[in-house]
């Protein structure tokens, strides 16, 4: 392995008020920055920007999204100014030709990107280039994207998604100590005993993830669990995952987080 090979992780994200608030997942992403390398870079793929084609943030400065309703005015006035890379954006887009990768001027960081980013990295001041989901591409296409992407792990760039692999809304429990579904907690058992599977990439039984009996009610829609598919394609070889948090929230959004790859050798 390289010295200086970065590993890929997911972070299952949860509520946009886990950038305020402290709890066992925000203190695992702040540890887990502890932990690793200084990134001289972060490409980010977070299911808030599922969009219809394959797009790259290429400014210098990119804003800060509030998209979402109904949470406290602080959470609206956060905000998370780290500096873009335009020069990583094309960088981005030539590893995953011939696929066409836009380079966008319009979007910057959304709060699936930078709710996290503000545990792990709390002075905004690593360079980040977030990448969105092209929501009429198949599973596979997505982990095949992260696959090209995890060259730029060998030099020193944190490749990070961010989503949840059970993202039900619409079937929320409103009480903290509410027990999964049954078809949410079978699901996420699914994707732990997979995590670390090998074999041809169109077999993978988490790019195959709708064939689970758990799967349409666990990803109504496939945003949230998209990301965990660039960070998967990353592995290289025989590489370890490692899970960093599990458990679930209001019983139908899981807060699982994984490692890929161990930390750079020792100089």
């Amino acid at each position: 392995m390289s010295e200086t090979r970065l590993p890929a992780v997911f972070l299952g994200h949860g509520s946009p008020m886990n950038a305020l608030e402290e709890n066992t997942y925000t203190e695992t992403w702040r540890q887990l920055a502890k932990t690793l390398p200084r990134p001289k870079a972060i490409v980010l793929i977070s299911a808030h920007w599922y969009t219809r084609r394959t797009a790259a943030t290429a400014m210098e400065k990119p804003r800060t999204i509030h998209d979402f309703g109904g949470f406290p005015q602080a959470l609206f006035n956060a905000q998370y100014p780290a500096p873009g890379s335009p020069q990583l954006a094309q960088q981005v887009a030539e590893l995953l030709a011939p696929h066409p990768v836009v380079l966008d001027q319009e979007w910057g960081l959304d709060h699936g990107a930078w709710c996290v980013l503000t545990k792990m990295y709390p002075n905004a001041d690593i360079p980040v280039v977030q990448l969105s989901i092209d929501g009429t591409k198949p599973p596979l296409y997505h982990y095949e994207l992260g696959k090209k992407l995890s060259t730029l792990r060998d030099q020193g760039i944190l490749v990070l998604g961010s989503g949840n692999v059970v993202h039900n809304l619409r079937t929320l429990k409103y009480k903290e100590d509410a027990e999964p579904y049954p078809w949410a907690h079978s699901f996420n058992e699914y994707v732990r005993e997979h995590l670390s599977w090998q074999g041809p990439a169109a077999n993978h039984p988490l790019v195959n993830f709708m064939n689970h009996e758990g799967a349409a009610l666990s990803c109504p829609s496939p945003e949230h669990y998209l990301p965990i598919l660039y960070a998967l394609g990353c592995r290289q070889g025989d590489e370890p995952v490692t899970i960093l948090t599990d458990g679930n929230l209001m019983g139908s959004l899981s807060m699982l987080s994984v490692q890929i790859g161990t930390l750079p050798a020792a100089k």
